[in-house]
């Protein structure tokens, strides 16, 4: 793993900046080529997240990259390389003119909310909630800062409005099956396909302090519609709900973490669980805790945690285990 220390050439952010700054020019990296993410960056450099948000920033304010919705970071067009693999030389960069009579491009006058919350969006999913900022934010746009507090007055407030934005992608079909727990199934995958999408949206809210935004109470009143009608008082009816979305998120938080975990000790989930070795067969073999020991015994080659078989074998646990309360008893049994 390289490693940026500030020893021999100034703070490690800015030796990121240069590495990246030299490939382009060497042409390693060509207009609209992907640069390394704040992750791939914070494992490959031993640095932590804010540092590799740092230097991609200064890298953005420099005009050397740009970011594109639903692709992430690139090479901005405009950003110079040396000759290389058929390149362009960057003595003689492509400066065409615009049609007559067409107007020049204006950022300020083409920003609007939708393209604000699209960018932050791509931010988050490329790099974390903790990435975004109203001033990265306008980096990516080509606008100044102030721009974007006229239609968004804080970063509290851009991350409900990318929230909304998000569960709003996708929505349960009209034609919806029958059934309540069919329609409840949907429901969840639904919500599940979301967070697998933006990882970030289950660091966003929480049981307690729910978002009260308007794509995610529709997901939330579809839920409740197809548990609706068999007789459950308000109570029960809620809690049911609450737990079924708890399972989905509480599954999902662990999608963001790992991503983080992972760039910033620079391991995999495995590579992390074999460094660990000696320290599980230490607890194996203290004699503390048998059972543990008798499961983890039963495994030829471990545990294998799938998150999306967990929240697949927790909705059919929960959903087995609310079926009598939701249908009533059975006929007795002679």
């Amino acid at each position: 793993m390289t490693k940026a220390t500030g020893a021999a050439g100034g703070p490690p952010y800015l030796r990121i900046v240069a590495g990246i700054r030299q490939r382009i020019a060497d042409g390693e990296l060509a207009p609209g080529d992907r640069v390394p993410s704040t992750r791939q960056i914070a494992a490959q450099w031993g640095v932590a997240l804010a540092t590799a948000t740092k230097a991609l920033t200064t890298l953005r304010l420099e005009g050397l990259v740009e970011a594109r919705p639903r692709v992430g970071t690139v090479v901005a067009g405009g950003a110079l390389a040396a000759p290389a693999r058929g390149r362009p030389s960057p003595s003689a960069p492509d400066r065409s003119p615009a049609p007559a009579g067409a107007p020049a491009a204006d950022p300020e006058r083409e920003l609007s909310l939708d393209r604000i919350v699209r960018t932050a969006i791509g931010i988050a999913d490329a790099e974390g909630l903790p990435a975004v900022s109203m001033r990265g934010v306008a980096s990516r746009l080509g606008v100044a800062t102030m721009s974007t507090y006229r239609y968004v007055p804080s970063k509290e407030d851009l991350v409900l409005h990318m929230a909304d934005a998000a569960f709003g992608e996708e929505s349960c079909p009209a034609d919806a099956p029958e059934g309540w727990r069919a329609r409840v199934e949907l429901g969840a995958r639904t919500l599940w396909g979301l967070y697998r999408k933006h990882p970030w949206l289950a660091q966003v809210g929480s049981l307690t302090r729910p978002l009260l935004v308007p794509n995610l109470m529709v997901h939330g009143d579809r839920m409740l519609a197809a548990l609706d009608g068999h007789g459950l008082d308000p109570t029960t009816l809620f809690d049911i709900h609450v737990l079924l979305y708890s399972h989905v998120q509480g599954v999902a938080v662990h999608l963001e973490m790992e991503a983080h975990a992972e760039a910033a000790t620079g391991q995999s989930e495995d590579q992390w669980m074999d460094s660990r070795a000696a320290d599980l067969r230490e607890l194996v073999e203290s004699g503390r805790f048998p059972a543990f020991a008798k499961a983890v015994g039963a495994f030829e080659d471990g545990y294998d945690l799938r998150l999306d078989a967990l929240f697949e074998f927790g909705l059919k646990a929960l959903l087995d285990g609310l079926t009598p309360l939701v249908e009533g008893p059975g006929p007795a049994t002679p």
